[in-house]
């Protein structure tokens, strides 16, 4: 049996459930546009939430508290893919929660009232941790077992389902809720203009004329069992975590390597600790960011692995924007709803193939398609490259 997903659940610019998200890819609209929520930033289109944070206490039933807009959207997206499984002290429950900027949607405020001496409230302060997130998740869903966040950059989601898995294989948990979330700050955006490498319009994975990416914001979490949990819950298992790898090629700290090295090994590995072959790949959910640097460097890297064959491949950021350490969480939902309804997902914004690769994403969404294998992968800063093997459960 291995280790299952049983639980999905995700929000994003494109939607506030998986039911939304899928139909956003189905029908090829992008969330993709003009900031309305967040204020006072330079970036003139991003992948934003289509609700406030007082809609997102609403709906969530949190009261007046402090919580950042990362606490609330891995909620949202958390409470989804738990559903309506137990408090149990018989099955050994942990949570793995990624985040790259934690509360720092709450602290920027603080930092701003604290600057103009305009007496700042210092419980502000109390959501910057990223712990906070995973410390909020797990109380509400009464999870105590094992409680941990990651942050390595933009490969974090996939290294917590990485870490869930091991566990669950270990024998240290049973079942394991993971995955990430990650809010829109004016620091991240300032922060990835000051690098060069923000588009002010809209994204082009894997397009010649692609400029740099969109940034976005949301949370994705997956449920994974293992044989005991499920005999316990009775859940239904939806696919498999099948392979997975982190490789760091240690090139540059905000760079991928050229020669695709550390991508390339990731990839390799987690298709290899699949045990399947590189022809049972079906689609390859790409990193895909749109930045100069990444695209053709994930390009080298799956023609290293697959040569002149490589499967259908394409980024799915035109829709959602690059969302950090909650990328490789939400797009391995993404990859499930692939192998659920057998569908491969559109490029979109695609022309003009990378001068040096060639390589042509699909750009149309492909139904009746059989997906029993999807590669994804997360490429973060410092080469922190780690990629996902997903199979259908058979």
């Amino acid at each position: 049996m291995g280790v299952c997903i049983t639980g999905i659940g995700v929000v994003s610019a494109i939607g506030m459930s998986v039911d939304e998200n899928l139909s956003a890819l189905r029908e090829g609209r992008t969330g993709i546009g003009p900031l309305h929520y967040l204020q006072g930033t330079k970036a003139s289109l991003a992948g934003e939430v289509k609700a406030s944070n007082d809609e997102l206490r609403a709906a969530l039933g949190v009261g007046t508290e402090y919580v950042s807009r990362t606490s609330l959207l891995g909620l949202q997206a958390a409470r989804e893919a738990w559903g309506d499984n137990k408090r149990s002290g018989v099955i050994r429950t942990g949570i793995i929660s990624a985040t790259s900027v934690g509360g720092m949607d709450r602290s920027e405020v603080f930092y701003k009232d604290y600057l103009a001496q305009s007496n700042p409230d210092y419980r502000l302060l109390t959501t910057h941790d990223s712990g906070s997130t995973t410390e909020r998740i797990a109380k509400e869903l009464g999870i105590t077992g094992y409680i941990n966040t990651l942050s390595t950059a933009c490969s974090s989601g996939v290294n917590a389902i990485m870490l869930g898995a091991r566990l669950i294989l270990q024998g240290t948990l049973d079942r394991v809720l993971v995955g990430g979330s990650d809010a829109l700050s004016g620091f991240t955006i300032d922060g990835f203009r000051s690098l060069m490498i923000y588009d002010d319009q809209w994204c082009r994975p894997f397009d010649d004329s692609r400029a740099g990416l969109n940034l976005g914001e949301g949370a994705g979490f997956l449920l994974l069992e293992g044989e005991k949990s499920i005999e316990l819950t009775g859940n239904k298992p939806i696919c498999n975590v099948s392979g997975w790898a982190n490789a760091a090629d240690a090139y540059h700290q905000t760079a991928s390597s050229p020669d695709g090295k550390g991508a390339t090994l990731a990839i390799e590995h987690a298709i290899r600790r699949a045990g399947i072959g590189l022809d049972q790949i079906s689609y390859v959910n790409a990193h895909g960011t749109g930045t100069k640097n990444n695209d053709h460097s994930e390009s080298v890297a799956l023609q290293n692995v697959f040569g002149d064959r490589i499967p259908p491949f394409s980024s799915t950021k035109a829709f959602t924007g690059h969302t950090l350490a909650a990328a490789g969480a939400i797009e391995a939902v993404f990859s499930v709803l692939a192998i659920r309804h057998n569908l491969i997902f559109p490029n979109l914004n695609y022309r003009t193939p990378i001068a040096e690769t060639g390589l042509v994403p699909a750009t149309q969404l492909e139904t009746g398609v059989e997906v029993n294998a999807v590669l994804s992968n997360s490429f973060g800063f410092g080469g922190n490259n780690s990629s996902l093997v997903l199979t259908k459960y058979e």
